[in-house]
């Protein structure tokens, strides 16, 4: 099978979007991990949860504008 050139660009972008939303969404899943972590000490700290949870945010909202 032959490919243009344009052809494979535009499969190796795609692939290479892929793989930076996947990156996005395990980053995502650590920062819920700690979230979960920091949120069940006996003393959670405010400030890192909320430093986590704007991240996570901002992950979310980079995944779902690449996804879309």
């Amino acid at each position: 099978m032959r490919y243009g050139i344009m052809t494979i660009n535009r499969m190796e972008a795609a692939m290479t979007l892929l793989s930076r939303i996947e990156s996005l969404k395990s980053r995502h899943s650590r920062i819920d991990q700690q979230i979960s972590a920091e949120g069940g000490r006996p003393r959670p700290d405010a400030r890192v949860l909320m430093t986590l949870k704007l991240q996570k945010l901002r992950l979310k909202e980079e995944i779902e504008r690449l996804s879309s």
